[in-house]
């Protein structure tokens, strides 16, 4: 018996804070060597949208938002962001929800990914509480791993299905990546930065037949690579490194696995070009050029991720589900790879095939 993604809600909030971020990126960095780096990398980002719960403010003005939660020399600790994260959290991800509109009453299972903030009662609480959830619905939060965080989620919630063939398991991702600008000298940083934005996805996974039909789960720890990816809680948010090495590490562990031809591996088996739908992360531009490099696929093979990456950046967790969610959307057939990449470094996969139209 398969689980099916039936339908996928995004949300993302109504501030399109990129070129506003470049602007103060820009202005931050303390030489005209590292601004003209900086400049050069951010118009090669492949990024044109990122968007925030906060509205950008007047950078020529010395403002970094209108509200004056960052203020220059003076950014808030990590405490004042998580307490902002708490009520927009909850919004964005009822935003996402609205877009399945589910009956309350039907959901057995809620699994609540998200690795940008914390607070108990949490989020699934909250969000129970919010949708009127049942008493008994069966909580799981997925917190802190990143990028790949959305792939364990429905992991969970197809092993929730398997066991059970009329559980309805709600799958929400919520991230706030924007709670975590930092006033930066460093270049590097500063580009890392450049990526993110905020987003929440809400999927409904049922065992009806339509929809992506969720195939196996497979993950792979990349040897000597845990500093190349981490995120950790300082005073002052939660602090993102992402190694140069990335895309270098992934493209030359991807083309290991094409050549081997591994049943066992994250293709199972498969040549790349007999596999219809990529549905990959977008990491970063370099990311996604890491996966076509070392799967030698096409240029069209990425489409949708690029697009994604184009209208939202980097959404860390939800950005696969804006992908699938476009999938969904445009139909197909044929086999399908989702894959994403996490701290570890870690390669989340499964298989899917797209099905009929998803769910009315």
């Amino acid at each position: 018996m398969s689980a099916f993604i039936n339908r996928i809600g995004t949300a993302n909030p109504g501030h399109d804070i990129h070129d506003a971020f470049v602007a103060f990126a820009s202005a931050t960095l303390p030489d005209p060597k590292s601004r003209a780096v900086f400049d050069r990398m951010a118009k090669r980002a492949g990024i044109a949208h990122r968007f925030s719960h906060m509205r950008a403010g007047d950078i020529q003005a010395g403002q970094v938002d209108a509200g004056g939660f960052y203020q220059r020399g003076r950014f808030p600790g990590t405490a004042a962001r998580m307490v902002a994260y708490e009520p927009h959290a909850l919004a964005l991800a009822l935003a996402a929800i609205a877009g399945l509109a589910p009956d309350p009453t039907e959901i057995t299972h809620l699994i609540v990914a998200s690795c940008t903030g914390f607070t108990a009662p949490g989020l699934d609480l909250q969000l129970a509480a919010a949708l009127g959830l049942r008493a008994d619905v069966a909580r799981t939060m997925v917190g802190f791993m990143g990028c790949a965080a959305a792939i364990p989620a429905l992991r969970a919630a197809d092993q929730a299905v398997r066991a059970d063939p009329l559980a309805r398991v709600l799958v929400v991702n919520l991230e706030l990546c924007s709670l975590h600008l930092q006033e930066t000298a460093d270049v590097e940083t500063a580009l890392s930065l450049l990526l993110f934005g905020d987003g929440a996805s809400a999927a409904l996974v049922t065992a009806d037949p339509a929809g992506i039909a969720l195939g196996d789960f497979r993950s792979v720890i990349l040897p000597d690579s845990a500093g190349l990816i981490t995120w950790t809680i300082g005073d002052q948010g939660f602090l993102m490194h992402l190694s140069g090495q990335v895309p270098s590490r992934i493209a030359g562990a991807l083309r290991t696995q094409a050549k081997e031809a591994d049943p066992a591996g994250l293709l199972r088996g498969m040549p790349a070009r007999d596999i219809a739908s990529w549905a990959v992360h977008g990491g970063g531009r370099t990311v996604l050029d890491a996966v076509e490099i070392g799967l030698n696929l096409p240029p069209e093979a990425l489409r949708i991720s690029r697009a994604v990456l184009h209208d939202h950046g980097n959404m860390s967790s939800a950005t696969i589900m804006f992908v699938l969610a476009r999938m969904l959307a445009e139909g197909g057939d044929g086999p399908g790879i989702a894959m994403a990449f996490g701290p570890g470094m870690v390669a989340e996969t499964f298989s899917f095939h797209l099905t009929a139209a998803p769910l009315p």
